[in-house]
């Protein structure tokens, strides 16, 4: 096994050649990486800032010269995504660790989020421990934290950075087991509508295919479309799209405007449902914008206030689900609960708005050009749940025979 060790070798040189030592004592090979814009590289890399920068024609001594820290950053950040890539492609290497500050973390993550979901990544960061999405997206980035600053070894780094070493090794070392021959089929969910996406699921794998379940956080949402745009996925059961009603209101779940749009991208049979459209996700009570005050909300839990969307937002949003479907040029349908889009939403539960859910399914009917089905059930009746998997499993086989 051959294990990428990168970074910045002009600066943290003699820490990342500690790491490639012990990696190289757990019987691995090694391609020492330099990432560095700054001075010469404290070791001999194996591979130069010059080579990584020739993978998108980057003219990198003009930069350095220019002595701009933040514009060579920013470039290399994109040529070491373009040139990692290509070795894990070509099979050069089967795995990547680096270690880093504020510039080597930002660095080491480009790279890192152009490999596939699965590959070995480990990310030994001062910044691991605070917010990490934008450092790792919608990859399975492992961040590690350094505990000091990657600035020397002392009994504190070299304890770190020991044990980084051994994860690698072990990530690479890792069997992984899977029903390879099974197609995939993506689903979205949320706690309110868990138990139609279990049930669906159920009849998906009874018909030979993997369901993969996302959690429509926002996140999830983002990971679900990176993973369907891969080309990877034979089918979308999207029940729930509460991640625009986030995204329209500017609340804190949002998967941002492209949600959706990867099906279409990728040209891949969906089923599409307004689940749980009659929510936006807030932090606790306190935190709630001043122009929501007195609308109807639901303490989810002490961190989560649920805004129940109205008449207007849910014809919008109506809008938005029909449109985003009518773009993919593959079988496409939009199924409907008329009784409830989620758990709270049924009558006599408090996110109950008749009006409001009416908008809602009235704008999808007047703007969807795919097919559109209503049940008169609840989302998580057996069903519409089953009925939904059906209906995605007659789509794919009407484009596949």
């Amino acid at each position: 096994m051959t294990i990428a060790v990168l970074g910045t070798l002009d600066s943290k040189g003699h820490e990342h050649a500690f790491v490639a030592n012990l990696i190289r004592k757990k019987g691995h090979d090694v391609l020492l990486i330099d990432l560095g814009t700054g001075g010469q590289p404290q070791v001999e890399p194996d591979v130069s800032r010059f080579e990584v920068a020739a993978a998108i024609d980057l003219d990198l001594q003009t930069l350095i010269d220019k002595q701009d820290r933040g514009e060579c950053v920013v470039a290399m950040s994109k040529a070491a995504p373009v040139f990692l890539s290509k070795l894990a492609s070509d099979g050069k290497i089967d795995g990547v660790i680096s270690l880093g500050g504020g510039g080597g973390t930002a660095l080491g993550t480009a790279a890192m989020r152009a490999l596939p979901v699965g590959f070995p990544k480990l990310m030994v960061s001062t910044l691991a421990s605070g917010n990490t999405a934008h450092y790792v997206g919608t990859k399975d980035i492992t961040m590690m934290p350094s505990i000091v600053d990657v600035a020397g070894l002392n009994r504190i780094s070299k304890t770190i950075f020991t044990r980084a070493a051994g994860a690698i090794c072990g990530m690479v070392e890792a069997t992984v087991s899977s029903d390879e021959e099974k197609p995939l089929i993506v689903a979205s969910m949320f706690g309110n509508t868990t138990d139609c996406v279990n049930i669906a699921a159920k009849v998906l794998e009874d018909a030979g295919y993997e369901v993969l379940i996302f959690h429509a956080t926002g996140t999830g949402g983002k990971t679900m479309e990176s993973l369907i745009e891969s080309g990877m996925v034979a089918g979308v059961l999207d029940l729930t799209t509460t991640e625009w009603a986030d995204e329209f209101l500017g609340a804190t779940l949002t998967a941002g405007p492209s949600r959706m749009d990867a099906m279409t991208k990728a040209r891949i049979p969906a089923v599409i449902a307004p689940g749980c459209l009659d929510m936006a996700n807030y932090g606790e009570r306190e935190t709630l914008p001043p122009e929501h005050e007195g609308r109807n909300l639901y303490i989810h839990n002490p961190q989560v206030t649920l805004l129940r969307t109205n008449a207007e937002e849910c014809r919008e949003l109506g809008r938005i689900l029909a449109e985003k479907a009518n773009a993919n040029p593959a079988p496409t349908a939009i199924v409907i609960p008329r009784k409830a889009i989620s758990i709270i939403s049924a009558e006599g539960q408090p996110f109950h708005d008749a009006e409001a859910d009416q908008a809602l399914f009235n704008a999808i009917h007047e703007h969807a050009r795919c097919e559109v089905i209503d049940f008169d059930e609840e989302i998580n009746s057996e069903v519409f749940a089953q009925a939904a998997a059906r209906k995605l499993l007659s789509l794919i086989n009407s484009q596949h025979p």
